[in-house]
C-alpha cells in the first residue's frame, strides 16, 4: 500500500507528521497534516531536523507483545498519534519551568512524536547536540546508545579487562555496546551474521562469531559478561557461555508469544538467578538526559561513532520500517525531516 502524500501547502498552526491510526503492519502509518503539539511547562518545542528508527518503533507499530498495551501504551491504538521517539533539532519554544534550554539551541534526545515537523519533549529527556555530529547522526543516538550504556553499566557493571560477549552486535543497540565496552577497557566478542563480521571488526570488536555456524555457547570460551540483545537463545545455553560467577544481561528479544514476546525470557532470568551462582538479570531501560550527557564527550572525541545504515525522508517511514524488518541493517536507520514552513 502506498503512503499517502501530504499536500504541498500547510495551514497556519499545522505540520506534516506520520500518524499511526492503529496497530498492525506499515499500512497503519499515514503522512498527513496535524496540529502542532502543545507543550507543558517542563517541555520544549523542537523543530525536528531528523529522527531515529529502531525496534521499539516496530513494537509500537505492531502493538506486540500485548503486554505493551497493558502497561500503558494504548489498547486499540497508541496514546500518542504521532510516531517516533528519537529526535534531533532546534528548540523553537520553551515551557515556563524550563531552565536549561532556550530557543535556537540544538538538542537531541527523546520526544513524543518525532516523525513530524515539530515535536514536544521534556527538558529532562534532552541534551545539547554534540557539535561534531550531523542532525541525522545525533538522531540515532538517544534510545539505542542510552540502552547500551545502561546495559553495560547499570545492569552489567562492566569493568576493565573483562571478557564481554555481545549477541546481536550489529544492530542499533549492539553497535553502541561494542564501542562502549571497548571504551571501558573490556575485551569484546561480537556475534552477528556472516556478512556483517568484517564491519564488526572495523567497529572495534576483538573477536567475532557467526551465529549461523558458530556455537559461541559451547563453553569453550567463557565470558565475564554476556549481553543478549534481541536474541532468542534459552537461558541454559547462555549460562554455558558465562564464567561461574559471570553476569548475563537480557536486553531484549524478538521471539516468544504475542502476549509477553521476548519479555517472557527477560522475566525468567532474575527468577532463575536466585538459585544459581551466576547473576542473571534483565534491562528495563529508561529515557533520561543523564545518559546523553555521559555519551556526549565520547561522541565528540570520536570514541563512539553512530553508524547509519540508510536514511529515508519523512514520507517514506513505511519503506524505512520495511528496510529495518528485513534484518540487513547494520547500526541504525535515520529519518530526515524536511519542513515546508
Amino acid at each position: 500500500m502506498r503512503t499517502q502524500s501530504a499536500p504541498t501547502r500547510l495551514t497556519r498552526g499545522s505540520m506534516q507528521a506520520v500518524l499511526q491510526e492503529g496497530y498492525g503492519t506499515t499500512d497503519v502509518f499515514r503522512h498527513r497534516h496535524t496540529p502542532l503539539p502543545e507543550i507543558a511547562e517542563d517541555e520544549v518545542l523542537i523543530k525536528v531536523h531528523a529522527a531515529g528508527l529502531d525496534r521499539g518503533t516496530w513494537h509500537m507499530m505492531t502493538g506486540r507483545p500485548y503486554l505493551l498495551r497493558v502497561i500503558g501504551f494504548g489498547f486499540r491504538r497508541p496514546k500518542n498519534a504521532v510516531a517516533g521517539i528519537d529526535v534531533s533539532g532546534t528548540v523553537t519554544a520553551v515551557g515556563a519551568r524550563v531552565t536549561r534550554f532556550s530557543p535556537g539551541d540544538e538538542v537531541y534526545g527523546m520526544s513524543r512524536g518525532s516523525f513530524a515537523d515539530y515535536a514536544a519533549a521534556r527538558e529532562d529527556k534532552l541534551a545539547p547536540k554534540p557539535a561534531n555530529l550531523t542532525f541525522e547522526q545525533a538522531a540515532v543516538v538517544p534510545i539505542s546508545a542510552g540502552t547500551a550504556l545502561q546495559a553495560l553499566t547499570d545492569s552489567g557493571h562492566v569493568r576493565s579487562g573483562q571478557r564481554v560477549l555481545v549477541i546481536g552486535a550489529s544492530g542499533g543497540v549492539g553497535t553502541y555496546v561494542v564501542q562502549l565496552a571497548k571504551a571501558f577497557g573490556a575485551q569484546v566478542t561480537g556475534v552477528s551474521s556472516t556478512g556483517k563480521l568484517d564491519r564488526l571488526r572495523a567497529l572495534g570488536a576483538d573477536h567475532v562469531a557467526d551465529y549461523t555456524r558458530d556455537d559461541f555457547t559451547d563453553g569453550h570460551t567463557r565470558y565475564d559478561l554476556v549481553l543478549d540483545i534481541g536474541g532468542n537463545l534459552p537461558l541454559r545455553r547462555l549460562r554455558r557461555a558465562l564464567t561461574p560467577d559471570g553476569t548475563l544481561v537480557v536486553v531484549g528479544g524478538e521471539e516468544g508469544g504475542r502476549v509477553t514476546g521476548g519479555f517472557g525470557r527477560s522475566l525468567r532470568a532474575p527468577l532463575l538467578s536466585r538459585f544459581v551462582a551466576q547473576r542473571l538479570t534483565m534491562l528495563a531501560s529508561k529515557e533520561r538526559a543523564s545518559d546523553l550527557r555521559r555519551l556526549t564527550p565520547l561522541l565528540e572525541e570520536g570514541t563512539v561513532v553512530p553508524h547509519i545504515d540508510r536514511t529515508f525522508p519523512l514520507e517514506q517511514v513505511p519503506q524505512a520500517m520495511r528496510h529495518l524488518q528485513c534484518g540487513a541493517v547494520f547500526g541504525k536507520v535515520a529519518i530526515t525531516v524536511t519542513s515546508t514552513h
